[in-house]
C-alpha cells in the first residue's frame, strides 16, 4: 500500500462505525459508510458532519478541510455499492454468525486482495475470518472509543492471516495516523482484558458507597494519570456498549471481574446509556458523544 487515498467501506453507521469513518475520511481516504436502511446511514453521516463542524469551531480545521471530509463520504445502503473498497472496516454488532455471514457476502462483491478488517474485541478474529473463503486476508484492528480522538489500534491476526495482509494493515493504520499494537487472537485482546475488569471494579465501588461518580473519577485523574475518569469514559462509551463488551467476556472467560455489575443493566432499563441520551453517570446538554 501507498500513502495515496484509498477507498475504505466501513460496514455499520452506530457509534463505532461512525467514529471510525470520521477517521477514515479525515484522512483523506475515499470513505463509504454502509448499513441497513437509509436512516441508519444519515444517523452516521449526520454524526461525522457534527464532528468535522465542531472541529471547525475548535479551531482544528479550517472550513475548507472540513468540507474535505465531509466529500470524502458517501452513504450507502446497498452491499454491492463496496465492489471498489480496498479496505472494508466491519463495526457491526457482536455476533459471530453475523459477521461470518457478512464476510461470506463480501467475497462475492470486492476483490480477491481487498482487506478485510473486522473491529471485534471479544470474538474470535479465526472464528470470524472462517466465514470467508479466503481467511488470509482477514485481520482484527480494534480501535479504541472514541475512535477519531484515540490514536490507538490492537491488530490481531487470525489463524490463518497472512504476512502480507498483516503487514499492509500496519502500513494502512499508519498512514491514517494510527499507532498499532499487535495482539494475539484472544478474547479482550490487551485493553478490554485490562479496561472491562476495572470499569467494573470502579462501578462496584460506586455502588458500594466508596464514594461518588465526582470524586472516584477525580482520584482516577489525580492520582493515577489518566486523562479521563472511568465514568466520563463510560458515558461515551454507553452503558449498553460497556454491558454487551462485558457479557462477551464473560460468557468466554468464566471470570466473575468481566461480569457487568447489577447497576449496568438497571441504567440500561432506564434510558440512561451516557452522553448520547443526555444521561449516564453525568448529564449532558450536549449529546455530541465528543468534541474533536
Amino acid at each position: 500500500m501507498t500513502d495515496t487515498p484509498r477507498t475504505v467501506a466501513v460496514i455499520g453507521a452506530g457509534t463505532m462505525g461512525s467514529g471510525i469513518a470520521a477517521v477514515m475520511a479525515g484522512a483523506g481516504q475515499r470513505t463509504i459508510l454502509y448499513d441497513l436502511t437509509e436512516d441508519r446511514v444519515q444517523r452516521g453521516i449526520d454524526f461525522v458532519h457534527g464532528f468535522v463542524d465542531k472541529s471547525v469551531r475548535l479551531g482544528k480545521r479550517t472550513a475548507d478541510q472540513a468540507e474535505a471530509v465531509k466529500s470524502s463520504l458517501v452513504g450507502v445502503t446497498d452491499l454491492g455499492e463496496l465492489a471498489s473498497a480496498d479496505v472494508v472496516v466491519e463495526a457491526v454488532f457482536e455476533d459471530l454468525q453475523v459477521k461470518k455471514d457478512l464476510f461470506a457476502q463480501l467475497d462475492d462483491i470486492v476483490s480477491d486482495r481487498t482487506l478485510l478488517h473486522t473491529n471485534t474485541s471479544t470474538l474470535s478474529v479465526t472464528a470470524i475470518a472462517a466465514g470467508s473463503r479466503l481467511p488470509e486476508r482477514v485481520v482484527g484492528t480494534h480501535y479504541c472509543n472514541p475512535a477519531p480522538l484515540m490514536k490507538l489500534v490492537e491488530l490481531a491476526d487470525g489463524r490463518h492471516t497472512a504476512s502480507w495482509a498483516h503487514d499492509a494493515t500496519l502500513d494502512f493504520l499508519r498512514t491514517i495516523g494510527k499507532t498499532s499494537v499487535v495482539t494475539k487472537d484472544r478474547p479482550g485482546f490487551i485493553l478490554n482484558r485490562f479496561l472491562i475488569p476495572w470499569e467494573n471494579s470502579c462501578i462496584r465501588a460506586l455502588e458500594s458507597g466508596l464514594g461518588t461518580v465526582e470524586s472516584i473519577d477525580a482520584a482516577v485523574t489525580g492520582a493515577l494519570g489518566h486523562p479521563m475518569g472511568p465514568f466520563r469514559l463510560l458515558d461515551i462509551v454507553g452503558m449498553d456498549v460497556h454491558w454487551q463488551v462485558a457479557m462477551r467476556l464473560y460468557e468466554q472467560l468464566r471470570d466473575p471481574r468481566f461480569a457487568p455489575p447489577p447497576m449496568v443493566e438497571r441504567m440500561i432499563a432506564a434510558g440512561d446509556l451516557g452522553r448520547k441520551t443526555g444521561r449516564g453517570f453525568y448529564t449532558y446538554d450536549d449529546t455530541a458523544l465528543f468534541g474533536a
